[in-house]
């Protein structure tokens, strides 16, 4: 997986393991490559708790209540996992990588979610990562609208909650 100048395939592929944490490292291992990651080595259970511990510390980023909280939880993730950042050409052409070679997937993933985060709240806005507005759910997304004001994790629930509100209104006695 590349990360793209805006980091959205990353915030996507975060949310997507934050929303729906994988529970093996085999299915981690699949998961990593339908999102175009290029595993370099086998996937061990380590990579597993790792995984599961980078998207615990991703989630405390989107719950973070404002701007300098968001971003002082960025920049400690960042001092955590990200290396130098250096050119490669492992697959699919040149491109960046922000961590040391040869490392095992959990750390791929730290770095690349970190970086890829950062990317992705100073180029789209800090307010760009949340959970969906709508009454009893809790889905995190990556708002990549053009208009920046996501509030729904999806359309149903946007929906649903555009329903709820019309039929509380209807149920209003008018005065």
């Amino acid at each position: 997986m590349h990360l793209n100048p805006y980091g959205a395939d990353v915030v996507n592929f975060a949310a997507e393991l934050a929303n729906h944490p994988p529970a093996s490292a085999d299915e981690l291992a699949d998961r990593c490559r339908a999102a175009g990651l290029v595993l370099e080595r086998p996937v061990e259970p380590s990579d597993l708790d790792q995984t599961l511990a980078v998207i615990d510390a991703w989630t405390k980023v989107v719950d973070a209540t404002g701007e300098r909280e968001k971003a002082e939880r960025v920049n400690q993730m960042l001092a955590l996992s990200a290396a130098y950042p250096r050119l490669t050409d492992h697959a699919h052409g040149w491109h960046l990588h922000y961590r040391d070679d040869l490392q095992p997937l959990g750390a791929v993933l730290f770095a690349l979610i970190s970086v890829g985060t950062a990317m992705h709240l100073v180029s789209r806005g800090m307010d760009r990562l949340g959970r969906c507005a709508a009454t009893g759910c809790e889905t995190i997304f990556a708002d990549t609208s053009r208009t920046a004001r996501q509030r729904y994790c999806s359309q149903p629930c946007a929906n649903r909650d555009a329903v709820r509100r019309h039929r509380a209104r209807q149920s209003t006695p008018a005065m």
